[in-house]
Order: structure tokens, then sequence, then C-alpha cells
């Protein structure tokens, strides 16, 4: 880190994307299209859920989490990113660099919890429906949504603080369009041993058990089709938890490929295009993905737009 007097004044420099001059103002509206929809789609599904009292159910409940934690985290990036393409020195401040950080990690790994716990809920559907009502409690649900966001908290704040021990040379140029966590250390001046270590160790855990568990739900629940075939009740589970699966390979799939498993030659641009994957493109797809094919939440559109037309 700068010396203590000069942390306050101390700018990182973000190269953001690799777009010709010439199209900056082509990719800055589809950028603020994208971020507007990401926006907009989730807000409907929060509030829609939150209106209608049909889908006052855990699956709802954790998708009403996941909405809030998708918007939060496009806007952790997105706005930033709007205003450096607008801008002549794409600069970000120390302190401002190290919060976007910080919640940049937090909405991720919250993201990562809520979808194990939407699996979890589809396992005790399927495999358990019998005892449905009485496993996923309003007291399980709010009790699994809690633990994701201390656990995150926990894992967010670890990795600011280590970073907060760190020195920052002369090189202050950001290789991205945001302050991600492997672009910092790369910055640094003095041992990253440590936090590469926390890296490998806690941030693997984040990301490889989550994906383990889901892997794992859908295992069972594909193993207890086999059991009992029936091609009504098989196209129903697909139909249901096929929303699920396709979140869950574009999220975990990029951020596999981008941090555990990266490229030899360090390509930037496939960095940055992977990035945008799961930051930008990822949660302006999920309320498509779970609203276009979803009945419920076609259902609770209508019966809003009903009540209103009433009044």
């Amino acid at each position: 880190m700068p010396e203590d007097n000069q942390t306050v004044n101390f700018q990182f420099l973000l190269l953001g994307l690799p777009i010709p001059p010439k199209q900056q103002h082509l990719f800055y509206t589809l950028f603020l299209a994208m971020y507007l929809t990401t926006v907009l789609g989730n807000l409907i599904i929060i509030i829609l859920i939150h209106l209608d009292s049909h889908l006052h159910i855990p699956m709802y409940f954790f998708l009403s989490n996941l909405s809030f934690s998708d918007l939060c985290f496009s806007s952790v990036t997105m706005p930033k990113l709007l205003q450096n393409m607008q801008s002549q020195v794409p600069s970000i401040s120390y302190a401002g660099c190290l919060a976007q950080m910080y919640f940049f990690l937090f909405f991720g790994d919250l993201e990562s919890f809520l979808l194990v716990a939407m699996a979890y809920d589809r396992y005790v559907a399927i495999c358990f429906p019998l005892h449905y009502t009485s496993i996923m409690s309003p007291k399980l649900c709010v009790s699994l949504v809690v633990l994701s966001w201390v656990l995150t908290t926990f894992h967010a704040m670890l990795h600011t603080l280590l970073l907060t021990r760190l020195s920052f040379c002369e090189n202050n140029v950001i290789s991205h369009f945001f302050c991600d966590l492997s672009a910092l250390l790369k910055l640094a001046c003095s041992d990253i041993y440590i936090n590469e270590l926390v890296v490998l160790i806690i941030g693997g855990l984040v990301v490889v058990l989550p994906f383990l568990l889901i892997i794992a739900s859908y295992a069972r629940i594909v193993s207890s089709l086999l059991k009992v075939p029936s091609t009504r009740g098989i196209h129903k589970v697909f139909s249901t938890c096929g929303s699920h699966l396709s979140v869950v390979s574009l999220f975990f799939g990029t951020i596999i490929g981008l941090y555990l498993c990266p490229s030899a030659d360090n390509s930037t641009m496939k960095d940055t295009v992977m990035s945008m994957m799961y930051t930008v493109v990822t949660p302006m797809l999920n309320p498509f993905i779970y609203s276009l094919r979803n009945r419920d939440m076609k259902g609770a559109l209508k019966r809003v737009f009903q009540k209103k037309s009433l009044f």
C-alpha cells in the first residue's frame, strides 16, 4: 500500500475493455441497455414475488434473494464501467477500489451459496415431496439465506483485509474493467504468498464446494427419477430444473475457467470476455431464464395486472 499520508489520494487506472475508439459509443449504448435490462428484470421478479401470495414458497423466496444479489452484483461494476467509458481518465481511488472488490466478492459469493440453496430446495421437492413442507420450513429457508450472508461477509472481508497489507508501487494500471482481486495482486510489489494461498484454499472452497453440492443434488434427482420412470414426471422436473442448471452452468463454468483453470498465455482479452459473461451477461439473463418458461411467474404477472386494472 502507498505511504499512509498518500493513501487517500492514490489512484488506480482501469484500462477497461479493448474497444476501438470509433465503437465506444456503440458499446456504451449496448452496455447501458444490458445494465438497465438487468435492473428492470430483477426488480420485476422481486416485486412480483413480494406482491403475489402464490409465490410465497421456498423456491421463490430463494429466487427473490438471487435476483437481489444479481442486481447488486451487476451494479458493483457496470456503473463504474459506463462512467469510465465516457471519461478521459478512467481512474478509481484506492478506497473505491477496495470497496468495489469487497462488494464484488460479497455478491458473487452470495449468488454461489443461493444457487446451492435453490438446488437443495429442488432436491427435497422432488425426492421427498410428502415431507417437503416440513423440511423446507420458513425457519430453515431464512437460516440458509442468513448463513449465506454471514459466510460471504467473512470471505469478502478476509480478502479485503489481506489486500490492505500489500504495497503498490509505481505501476497503478489495472488491466481490467473493474478492481479484480487477481489483477490487483499482479500490481503488488510486496509478498503475496498468503493472499494467493487464501485464494487457492478459501476461494476454491467457495466456488468448488457449492458447485459439487449442486451437482450432487441433481445427481440424486436424476437417480430418483430413473427408479420410477414417468415421461410426464421427467418432463415436469426438467422444465423446472432446466432453468436452474442453465444458470449454474453459465455462472460456475466461467468462474472455474477463469480463476481455477487459467490459460497459459494469460490472455487479457479472454479474461475480460469471460469476466463479462458472469458479471454482466448472467445477471441479465437470469430474469429471462427463470421467467419466460415459468408458468407461476407468468400467472403472477397476469394477476398483478388484473388487480391494477380493477382500480
